[in-house]
Order: C-alpha cells, then structure tokens, then sequence
C-alpha cells in the first residue's frame, strides 16, 4: 500500500513541505553564483531541499550543470579528490570522446577507466599517481572551473557531509587549499551541508576557519505548526480519510515539529484511520513509536557516562542554571568543570545543541523516552 507520507528517504514531488522561502533563496543563490552554506541539525530536511531546489533550477536552464557529492565514507584527500572529479566528469560529459579529450588536457596524472551500460550510461573511474597528485591538486580542483569556463555553463557543487573534511589529515591546511581555489570560480558555486551541525557550525562560523564567510549562510527552522496543519490535512484527503486540523496540530506538536517525526507519525496515524482519525488513535499512534524506538534509546542511554545521565536529567526538569553549585549538588554533576566537560560530549554526540542559548534535545522523541520510561522506572 503506498501511503501518502515519506520518511527516512528524500521528500520530493507533493511528499515535500513548505519551506517556499529556503527554496526560492537557495534558487537564487544558484543563479547568482553565491556559494550556500546550510545548517541544521540532522532529519530536519538539508537533502531534500537542495534536491528540490536544484531540479527546479535545472527545469527552468539548460545551461545550469549539477554535480552532486556525498562524502558520507570519503575520509581521505585522495577519496575527496577522486570523487569531485569523477562526479564532474559524469555531469558534465555524456559522450566518451569529451571525457578522454578532458582527461588528456585537464587530467594528465589520472588513468580513465570507462564502461558503458547496455542503455549507454557511462561509468567513470579514474586511477591516479597519488604522490604526483598530492603534489600538485590544482587541475583537479579547478577542473568543474575549466569545464564550466570551456562550455559556457555555469556548474553548482552541491557537497553532503561536508563536515568529514574535519577528519582529513592536515584537516584545516585543506581547507585553505579549497578555499584559496573555490573562490576563484566565477562560474561554479558550491552548496556545502551535511549532517552535523555543531561541526558546520564551527567550519562556516568560526572568523579563525578557511571557510568563514565563504558565502551564504542558510541556518534552517523548523516548519511551523500550520503549513504542517494543511500539509497532514491535505494529504490524508488526498485518500479519502479525513483528519481535523486540531489534530494534525496535534501529531505536529507531539514530536516538536521536528520534520521526519511528523511524517512518520502522520503516516503510523493515517494507518490507524479507517476513515475519520479518532483522537485517542493519535496518542496511541504516538506511544507505539516511542517504543518503537525504546532499544535505540536504551542502547544510547547506556553508552553515556553517569553524570551525562544526570546533566539530560536536570534538562528534562527544564533546569536553566545547570552550572549553579545548587544544581550540581542536586544531580550530582561534579563540579563546574566537570559540567562543562558534560555539555560538549553531549553535544558532540549530538544529542543536545545550544540553541538561544538554552540546551535542547536534537530528538524530541528521546527525550519523551527519558522522561516517560528512563526516569520513572
């Protein structure tokens, strides 16, 4: 049965929500050459925006080409360089004499290996002299330059997981090098995001960073309550059920507007309706996938120290001093050191984040666990 809600995949055509103003200023940004940043916390819909943005770009022009790069298991400069140019390569050439004619003038120090698919697909792999590379990195990471220059495109690099540069040996002195020739290009821009975003925080935010100011800094909200009201409305119609706006409210509010929970909770609701949504189908829709979640949590809960416990613990309660002598001695936080020390590992675990200057949950559903089963039992 194919339901009306996506989760854990990228959101396109009427699954994708709202988020008009990041669209249209991520479009712009494109055409105007502007390299783009965005940050968010993960879950919260980086990929599926940039997604959308980049086909309706391509839709309205010819001359607009997109190479997309995950660095997800790209943790080596030689990896790094490889990928940008055999992604480059397969966006922007479609016939084997452009490839080998790039590749003679553009990459003399690596070896093509190019096989075609019964539909003519080609696929690229490209060998390389490493010491020689390392030597010199410049024609690889001018290439989508060259390219766009030669044909008379403009080329967007759109990066995922950009963070993974950090564990790259001599992590910073590459991204001087990147730096130094990306903003150079005056026919690509790049479009840098990824999945951590304390990480990217530190990268594009940072005045001591090679990538501070590098561009436009997109930092994502959340999607409010009512696009998410017509949107969970909208759908359930779409197939003959029917739902209150009060309780797509509801579902919405239940897991903080966080943008993947909503939909995986609409659609565990939206099962659960036979035609009308009853309301105690919602909360029971709700508590299921909390426990749904209970062995990740547990699991989690126990891979963290005692005083971390303690420090999520004084979080739940909604605390606000937590580095008071009172608070330390009543959840038994050590000292004030020590509550430091507390709040980067959780943040670097990514399970709280600083935001307006109060600490939260990056998952509002762990934090229902915590309070609803961890602490009560």
């Amino acid at each position: 049965m194919e339901t009306p809600f996506v989760f854990g995949t990228l959101a396109s055509g009427i699954e994708f929500t709202n988020r008009v103003y990041e669209i249209k200023r991520l479009k712009n940004n494109f055409l105007s050459g502007i390299n783009t940043m965005i940050i968010s916390p993960r879950r919260w819909g980086k990929s599926s925006l940039v997604r959308r943005a980049v086909k309706e770009i391509k839709e309205s022009n010819a001359l607009i080409k997109v190479v997309k790069i995950d660095l997800f298991n790209v943790r080596t400069k030689e990896d790094f360089y490889r990928l940008l140019a055999e992604q480059t390569l397969k966006a922007t050439t479609s016939k084997i004499q452009e490839v080998l004619s790039l590749l003679k003038n553009h990459l003399k120090y690596w070896i093509p290996r190019i096989s075609f698919s019964p539909d003519q697909i080609h696929e690229i792999s490209l060998g390389l002299n490493w010491q020689e590379v390392s030597k010199n990195p410049d024609e690889i990471l001018d290439l989508p330059q060259r390219i766009a220059s030669t044909k008379g495109w403009k080329i967007i690099i759109c990066i995922d997981e950009f963070q993974n540069i950090g564990f790259y040996r001599d992590a910073e002195g590459f991204q001087k090098q990147l730096r130094s020739h990306w903003q150079q290009h005056n026919d690509v821009s790049y479009c840098l995001f990824g999945s951590k975003r304390h990480m990217l925080m530190h990268v594009f935010t940072s005045p001591s960073m090679p990538f501070y100011k590098f561009g436009d800094v997109i930092s994502l909200e959340k999607i409010d309550s009512e696009c998410w009201n017509n949107f969970i409305t909208s759908r359930f119609r779409a197939t003959g059920k029917e739902i209150k706006p009060e309780q797509a409210l509801w579902i919405a509010g239940l897991v903080e507007n966080h943008p993947y929970y909503v939909q995986q909770l609409a659609q565990l609701c939206w099962f659960r309706c036979e035609g009308n949504m009853m309301p105690e189908s919602i909360d029971q829709a709700f508590d299921s996938l909390v426990l749904q979640l209970s062995l990740l949590f547990q699991n989690l809960t126990e891979s963290l120290s005692t005083t971390q416990v303690n420090y999520l613990r004084a979080i739940i309660n909604e605390e606000i001093q937590l580095s008071s002598k009172d608070i330390i001695q009543r959840y038994h936080l050590g000292t004030s050191a020590n509550v430091s020390r507390i709040k980067k590992a959780l943040i670097d675990k990514e399970i709280i984040d600083i935001l307006q200057g109060k600490a939260v949950f990056l998952d509002p559903l762990y934090k229902v666990w915590l309070k609803k089963y961890y602490f009560q039992s």
